[in-house]
């Protein structure tokens, strides 16, 4: 075998190790998110964390309004809270920011602390970045598993379906709470559509 043979084998081997490095690379980046097409519909399985910080020098999570017997209430019923929360890939706050939660909570129960949500995911990552999709759903937030809502989207999550799984992953005495999200939604792929 000549040397150029050899060499070319050589960056053959070399090259698609490389390859397949990136491609390990990719996945490993955008495992945050898994796309599957059968059909006309798509289901979207997302995995991230939700970071509400209600105090410090920079809160993401503002209370704006409250009923006047809110202070008496043990669970802070007629409480009304804007939300403007980052998303990551992992728990830690340093993680790679995937989205914002922007929206409102108010506390709902009387006896038990649960929330109404009606909040929009929005993502700024891959080939999510634009799109988003909305909750409308009650939050018991002591729970430790809660189910949730999918009831709309826009750019890839128009006409959403779905729901979500919220588990508490912290909370500390600041209040600061941080959720894992394991979010299921069904869409439709208009650009499938046959024309008659």
């Amino acid at each position: 075998m000549t040397t150029l043979n050899l060499l070319s084998i050589l960056i053959f081997i070399v090259s698609s190790i490389n390859a397949e490095v990136a491609h390990a690379q990719l996945n490993h980046q955008n495992s945050w998110a898994k796309r599957v097409e059968r059909g006309n519909e798509v289901t979207t399985t997302l995995q991230f964390y939700f970071h509400d910080i209600p105090s410090g020098p920079s809160p993401t999570s503002m209370r704006i309004a409250e009923a006047a017997q809110t202070n008496n209430s043990p669970t802070f019923f007629g409480a009304l809270v804007m939300i403007d929360d980052p998303l990551t890939v992992g728990p830690d706050s340093s993680s790679r920011i995937v989205g914002r939660a922007r929206g409102l909570f108010g506390s709902a129960g009387l006896n038990e602390f649960s929330l109404i949500m009606a909040v929009s995911y929005v993502f700024t990552d891959g080939i999510y970045n634009g799109s988003s999709f909305s909750l409308l759903s009650i939050n018991e937030v002591m729970r430790p598993t809660r189910e949730m809502a999918v009831v709309g989207g826009t750019g890839l999550f128009r006409m959403a379906r779905g729901y979500a799984v919220a588990r508490t992953h912290s909370i500390d005495a600041t209040g600061v709470a941080i959720a894992g999200y394991n979010v299921t939604i069904v869409t439709y792929d208009y650009s499938k559509r046959t024309h008659e």
